[in-house]
């Protein structure tokens, strides 16, 4: 890949004209197709002799990288080579996993580990083909647009699932049989938190689907804000429901994720808008007190008494168990996805499983992944003037922001759907920085040249 990284392919319409081998394939339409693989099927699903790597939405990602490498390879097929730093941090992090494998492999592990660390080099390299073609396929603004759309749609329908799941006490995804497809896990009742059933929708815990939901609302706050007149109902409705199903899932990183969002989209509204927020939340509050009064008293009682909580209990002493493994592989860890909570302890921190499974070389990749999707996003609203521009840009790096801090409450590269989005995501922060530094050079140079034939 590196071979091309300073020559920049003709742009991606271009390529389009020219190759009929990519004339009706833009990676918008095979992300688009990987998204409803990953929000529409149960992450209980899979395809059977792949065990826990047979999601579907899983496979065809691995897919995806294949084709996204012979694309890098044809001059004509449309892909972006020029500078792109969230493609070199995901290639870094692939690299730092693959040299956690490698190292694993020195001395024979037991078939279930074996299997285990084979089963993330097919989740890795998924999630890599997704941050890659979106990253460097995404051509045009209103194709981002299309698919940013398609991630709310998706976040959407998962919110009003996990709100009939909340209000019914009934869990509607073990009722979705696809033929083809195999439970891989058992699908039982939902979770309950003092009396209350904790929404799941198609997420494999409440805690995934809270993850999911914080990563998309703000694209859907976004795409509310700048709708046009006949669309903004729907679209500040799809923001009541995926803001109102968070606190749903019963779970502190509900409120910790819409925390994230509040302290990183509301210092860049106007006045206005944050008065209108305040207002909307209260009359939330009261709304949720009339429908459900159990919701407000059972965060108090999750909050107040969290001292005494065993599943804070367990997360603290985690972190005295998991220093004996990491000192026994310090550097690339013991292997990726080698570390299961049913074999050893339950971590609840990607962070502290990713010491273990990819050591510091692993876990420092990953940290750098998410500090480059912000540093991207934020540098490039400071680059351009155009508002909407400037908001998408503040509202990525928001979700990255949410995603970073999600992935401190629970071992999110173990599940499928929140992993999945927050790498689709970071591509999109990419095509999003390039695509407006684009336009504004070409701005600028149109200025410059009007500025010319004026002279």
């Amino acid at each position: 890949m590196t071979g091309h990284g300073r020559s920049r392919a003709r742009p991606i319409r271009a390529g389009l004209e020219v190759s009929g081998a990519a004339r009706g394939t833009n990676a918008v339409t095979l992300l688009t197709c990987y998204l409803f693989l990953l929000m529409a099927i149960p992450s209980s699903l899979v395809v059977g002799p792949f065990g826990a790597a047979g999601a579907p939405a899983g496979l065809f990602a691995a897919v995806l990288l294949c084709w996204y490498m012979l694309a890098w390879q044809h001059p004509l097929l449309p892909l972006d080579r020029g500078r792109q730093p969230v493609r070199v941090a995901g290639i870094l992090f692939g690299c730092a996993s693959v040299a956690a494998y490698v190292s694993a492999n020195r001395s024979v592990m037991p078939a279930l580990v074996e299997n285990g660390a084979d089963r993330g080099l097919i989740m890795l390299s998924g999630w890599l083909g997704v941050l890659l073609l979106a990253a460097d396929g995404i051509d045009r603004p209103d194709r981002l647009t299309t698919l940013l759309r398609r991630v709310v749609t998706g976040a959407t329908a998962m919110a009003l699932l996990g709100i009939m799941e909340f209000f019914t006490g009934l869990s509607f995804a073990q009722y979705i049989v696809i033929p083809g497809l195999s439970v891989h896990s058992q699908v039982t009742g939902l979770l309950t938190v003092e009396g209350l059933a904790r929404a799941t929708a198609t997420a494999s815990q409440p805690l995934e689907l809270a993850a999911v939901l914080a990563i998309s609302l703000p694209l859907a706050i976004h795409q509310a804000r700048f709708a046009s007149e006949a669309r903004r109902t729907r679209r500040w409705l799809q923001v009541a429901l995926i803001a109102g199903a968070m606190p749903m899932t019963v779970s502190r990183s509900a409120i910790l994720g819409l925390a994230v969002i509040a302290i990183v989209l509301l210092p860049t509204w106007p006045k206005r808008y944050r008065r209108r927020v305040c207002r909307a939340l209260l009359a939330a509050l009261v709304v949720t007190w009339l429908a459900e009064p159990s919701v407000l008293s059972g965060f108090g009682k999750l909050i107040g008494h969290s001292g005494a909580d065993t599943s804070i209990a367990s997360r603290t002493g985690a972190y005295s168990s998991a220093v004996p493994l990491i000192i026994k592989h310090p550097w690339f860890g013991q292997g990726f996805q080698t570390f299961f909570p049913q074999t050893y302890f339950f971590v609840d921190n990607q962070y502290l499983t990713s010491l273990i499974e990819t050591g510091v070389a692993g876990t420092l990749s990953l940290v750098a992944l998410f500090v480059t999707g912000w540093f991207v996003a934020r540098s490039a609203r400071r680059a351009v003037c155009d508002a909407r521009t400037r908001d998408l840009l503040q509202c990525l790096a928001a979700s990255v922001a949410a995603a970073a801090v999600s992935f401190s409450t629970f071992d999110a590269l173990s599940f499928v759907i929140a992993p999945g989005l927050t790498f689709l995501v970071l591509g999109c922060v990419g095509a999003a920085s390039r695509l407006a530094r684009e336009q504004q050079q070409q701005s600028a140079s149109y200025q410059k040249h009007l500025s010319n034939l004026s002279n």
